[in-house]
């Protein structure tokens, strides 16, 4: 046995052992949480952030006028992964599904359809993608339609003839071909813009070379008449690039200006809203977002979190544009100054899931398509103001 002297120091400056060990224990335990805090915080923010009228980028200070949130009007089920809708002088809207080549119809309420695309050869991001109308549609009949095939991704038109008071699909005319494709990234999005040429967004499909060349059509806006050739006035002269440095344009629309603007796929950060500007290079794959790099163009908006955005179809009404956001699943309203945006605001947040498209139909109503396989289905919105 240790003596009563020892054995009151042995046992009490164990006792301080053990209090100074457990001290040490909880400031590491301190340290690796605000380690761990510090990274996330220098992982940058996750609000959207836009670029002010001096260029320098600025977070969710306020926007001047907030839009008021849409009204819900009602909705349509049965359709399965739709991607784009158009709308006929009748009122008939015509919806393209992805995966089963069908273009569906609503009319009066009811949901029909059309007819199968032939030649559509879907996988992954790839099928049945985007659809624009002829503006000539009342004398030439065309319904444009971007799609997946065994090759490429490409640009074909068909007829739609009326017989009987039925629609009816006539023979496909491929008028653009050799856009590459792959599992994800084959963009889709087609419009005619204003001045009656055919806008066309594309992917880079997985091939980081493509969108900084200006002889290849990946990563890029294309520009074309309605036969499917360079249009006159393109930025390099007999090719159909309009602008490059694309990774994966979604949406197509112009403002009350004329102005065109682009959504578009970030990486894994910087989902964007772009302004497009004739020969205008926004960067893919040297940088992402708005890093004010001389000789690239910086994003109006930038979504720095994916999660909040992936932005898709987009539209403009007026001088506010709306985005629907896949991952983000909800609908992003943006009001528009000019050749500058303000504070974005979110709706319907987590409420109708994947937002794949935004229109706007000829009574005045945006139609949002949803993308969550259960079946999808289109929501009618009213707005306001």
């Amino acid at each position: 046995m240790l003596p009563r002297f020892f054995e009151r120091r042995f046992f009490g400056r164990r006792s301080l052992f053990r209090a100074a060990f457990r001290a040490a224990a909880r400031a590491a335990s301190l340290a690796v949480m605000l380690l761990l805090l510090g990274a996330c915080t220098a992982s940058g923010p996750t609000s959207p952030v836009v670029q002010s009228g001096d260029g320098t980028a600025t977070g969710p200070a306020g926007p001047v006028d907030t839009p008021r949130e849409p009204t819900v009007a009602g909705r349509i089920d049965g359709l399965h992964l739709p991607w784009s809708t158009v709308y006929l002088p009748d009122g008939t809207a015509v919806i393209s599904e992805r995966d089963t080549a069908l273009l569906r119809t609503i009319k009066g309420g009811q949901l029909g359809t059309l007819g199968k695309v032939p030649g559509v050869v879907p996988g992954g991001e790839g099928g049945l993608l985007g659809l624009a109308l002829s503006p000539n549609f009342a004398a030439d009949r065309y319904l444009y339609a971007y799609f997946t095939a065994a090759a490429d991704n490409r640009i074909a038109r068909m007829r739609l003839e009326e017989r009987g008071g039925r629609l009816e699909l006539g023979a496909l005319q491929p008028v653009f071909t050799g856009i590459s494709k792959a599992g994800t990234h084959n963009g889709g999005r087609i419009r005619f813009g204003p001045d009656g040429f055919l806008y066309v967004g594309t992917g880079d499909s997985q091939r980081r070379e493509q969108p900084q060349d200006r002889a290849a059509l990946g990563g890029k806006i294309l520009r074309l008449t309605a036969d499917g050739r360079p249009a006159p006035g393109n930025p390099f002269g007999e090719n159909p690039v309009y602008s490059l440095g694309h990774r994966n344009v979604q949406g197509l629309a112009w403002d009350s200006a004329g102005r065109l603007w682009a959504s578009e796929f970030g990486p894994d950060v910087d989902d964007e809203l772009n302004l497009i500007v004739p020969g205008g290079n926004y960067g893919w794959p040297d940088v992402t977002g708005a890093p004010h790099r001389s000789g690239f163009l910086d994003a109006k908006v930038v979504w720095p979190s994916t999660a909040e955005s992936s932005p898709s179809g987009l539209e403009i009404v007026g001088s506010t544009a709306y985005l629907g956001a896949l991952r983000g699943q909800r609908l992003w309203v943006v009001p528009l100054r000019g050749e500058f945006a303000e504070e974005p605001v979110s709706y319907f947040t987590r409420q109708y899931g994947r937002v794949r498209n935004v229109s706007l139909a000829p009574d005045g109503r945006l139609w949002l398509l949803s993308n969550n396989q259960n079946p999808d289905f289109v929501l009618f919105l009213d707005l306001h103001g």
